[in-house]
């Protein structure tokens, strides 16, 4: 299978993470001391992996074809370390190494809490909204309508943050820089992927994008993963002009595959007034 492949789980997407992560590592900053002769590639060689790892390299090539299926704690950690992994990608890599087993079946569709629902009608002067599977958006408020789309006027299958942002042209209007929000929400979505490795319906989605749209097709390819729980998004509104919004993302403690993003501005900005207007529009 091919770096476009549309794959969402299995022994493919462990080879392909592991592979894209070695290729970015360069020896140098592994600590190994330099080598004679040119390299055919720039990153880690998989017995180079091995050797930083502490395991042999027939091992080593076994799990990255997916193929230790009881791989240890202790061995994942030391790939990672060899590998230097982050926090997110370490997890994501146990996900990967050891996918869960549950058998395919129709999912349970997610629910919100009738309190969580009241509580973003209460945030009036916030956009404010709650993604579920696959960035299903399950709830949003008012505010949060006006700022993206009408989510609760689209068919269901349609209510989709990444859908929404490959699929709608106003989507690439709104964001400032829509290829950093766009690869972070893809980056998102592939490690939800290695959670859920037996999700049918995300398997069509990134199959349709895949289909559809060549950026989502090369940074899919990528393999990164990504969790945001803050930052700050910039936004040219059709409305309002610029927008400048923090957010912080929270999850309830009833699911753990909700989240709950909120919007603010910096009181008495130019964003916070852009914010007052549309939330009277």
């Amino acid at each position: 299978m091919d770096d476009t492949s549309p794959s969402t789980g299995g022994s493919t997407d462990l080879r392909e993470f592991l592979r894209s992560r070695r290729a970015r590592i360069t020896p140098e900053r592994a600590g190994l001391p330099p080598q004679p002769g040119a390299r055919r590639v720039p990153g880690l060689r998989r017995e180079e992996v091995a050797l930083l790892a502490g395991v042999s390299v027939d091992y080593y090539v076994r799990l990255e074809r997916g193929r230790n299926v009881n791989v240890s704690q202790t061995v994942l950690d030391s790939v990672a370390r060899a590998l230097r992994l982050d926090e997110t990608e370490r997890g994501h890599l146990f996900d990967l190494a050891r996918p869960a087993r549950a058998r395919r079946r129709p999912e349970t569709p997610q629910r919100v809490r009738q309190g969580l629902h009241r509580l973003l009608d209460t945030l009036a002067d916030s956009p404010a909204l709650v993604i579920g599977h696959r960035m299903d958006v399950l709830a949003a408020n008012r505010l949060a309508r006006a700022l993206y789309t009408d989510f609760d006027a689209l068919p269901h299958r349609e209510r989709n943050l990444v859908r929404y942002l490959f699929l709608d042209p106003a989507a690439r209007e709104l964001y400032l820089d829509w290829p950093s929000a766009a690869r972070g929400t893809v980056a998102g979505l592939r490690l939800y992927a290695g959670r859920h490795p037996n999700d049918l319906r995300l398997e069509e989605l990134v199959g349709e994008l895949s289909l559809c749209d060549p950026d989502f097709r090369r940074w899919w390819a990528d393999h990164d993963v990504l969790r945001r729980s803050h930052g700050t998004k910039r936004y040219h509104h059709p409305v309002v002009g610029d927008l400048t919004l923090d957010y912080e993302a929270l999850t309830p403690t009833d699911d753990p595959d909700q989240l709950l993003g909120l919007y603010t501005a910096e009181p008495n900005s130019p964003s916070a007034r852009a914010l007052a207007t549309l939330a009277r529009s």
